[in-house]
């Protein structure tokens, strides 16, 4: 509750780095977020400022994101924003850093082969596997839709 969430559209700046914790896995890695807007009197679109935070991500999402990330790959990332400001040899330094929620490549900039990751789930005993549920639409036996079907094309001159 009272946390800043972002979604974050950008690139992956540095090859992600992973950690054995023992809590779990922690992965990190930098992510380039740059504003582009129409200039008008070039007739172009031109790169803005470029923001980079640092995203964190832990356990499963931390594996797959090793698995997953490249550098240069654009990506959105969903998470809690975290703006630390501390001090070091009397210079004031500030970060922003991301604690990654979902990561995922942009589709609107590229494809993606999607694939699950084994996990232990726990069997209920006695209980059959459910079925795949039937997505397909249920056909329309009503004799209007015959009557839709069997009616002739009318050509328009």
């Amino acid at each position: 509750m009272n946390e800043t969430m972002v979604c974050a559209v950008g690139n992956v700046a540095t090859q992600p780095v992973y950690r054995e914790l023992s809590a779990g896995g922690s992965a990190r890695f930098r992510l380039a977020v740059t504003a582009r807007y129409w200039d008008r009197e070039k007739s172009t679109w031109t790169d803005g400022h470029t923001n980079f935070f640092t995203v964190w991500a832990n356990r499963q999402l931390a594996t797959n994101a090793m698995a997953s990330l490249n550098v240069g790959d654009p990506v959105m990332v969903q998470g809690r924003l975290k703006v630390r400001t501390e001090t070091r040899e009397g210079q004031s330094w500030t970060s922003a850093d991301i604690d990654a929620v979902a990561i995922g490549h942009d589709l609107a900039r590229g494809t993606s082969a999607f694939r699950r990751t084994g996990r232990a789930e726990p069997a209920a005993a006695g209980s059959p596997p459910q079925p795949e549920p039937a997505w397909e639409t249920p056909a329309d036996d009503s004799p209007e839709r015959e009557n839709r079907q069997r009616r002739e094309p009318v050509a328009v001159a």
